[in-house]
């Protein structure tokens, strides 16, 4: 494995993943109306072809 190509290619996945879900979870607040509180939010990763699953729970302060 060429780690170099690894880790380059794997952060440029996590930045479109970080970037496209701030946007999506931005409609969403704008499309719903949401002006307080907080959101509880889930993100679920999987490989396609594996048997993996990572999850990762938190929330959002609309406050």
């Amino acid at each position: 494995m060429n780690e170099d190509a690894f880790n380059m290619s794997m952060r440029k996945f996590l930045k479109q993943v970080g970037v496209t879900s701030q946007q999506a979870i931005e409609k969403q607040v704008r499309e719903s109306g949401l002006t307080s509180g907080s959101l509880k939010v889930r993100a679920v990763l999987t490989i396609e072809g594996h048997d993996f699953e990572h999850a990762v729970e938190g929330e959002i302060n609309l406050d």
